[in-house]
């Protein structure tokens, strides 16, 4: 079990507050065009991320391909928070 795929996940529910649980999100669904996160919903998001693991997300060099999966997005959390 992957816990930072976890949290990530826990974390785009609570943004998507539609009735969803962190279970029901797919590893490898694209997080912008199934769950269709708006610009303000990507900030909480991203907020909540840096939250949740305690960092400073790298916006100069995060790509919209990081955010195109919960595993490719934990991936990119995992290289600036090894030890999350």
């Amino acid at each position: 079990m992957d816990t930072v795929e976890d949290k990530v996940r826990e974390v785009l529910v609570g943004v998507l507050s539609n009735g969803m649980t962190p279970d029901e999100v797919g590893r490898d669904v694209d997080l912008v065009e199934e769950y269709g996160l708006d610009s303000l919903q990507m900030i909480s998001f991203l907020l909540g991320i840096e939250d949740t693991f305690d960092l400073e997300l790298d916006y100069e060099n995060l790509e919209l391909d990081d955010l195109r999966s919960v595993a490719q997005f934990a991936s990119y959390v995992r290289q600036l928070a090894p030890a999350a």
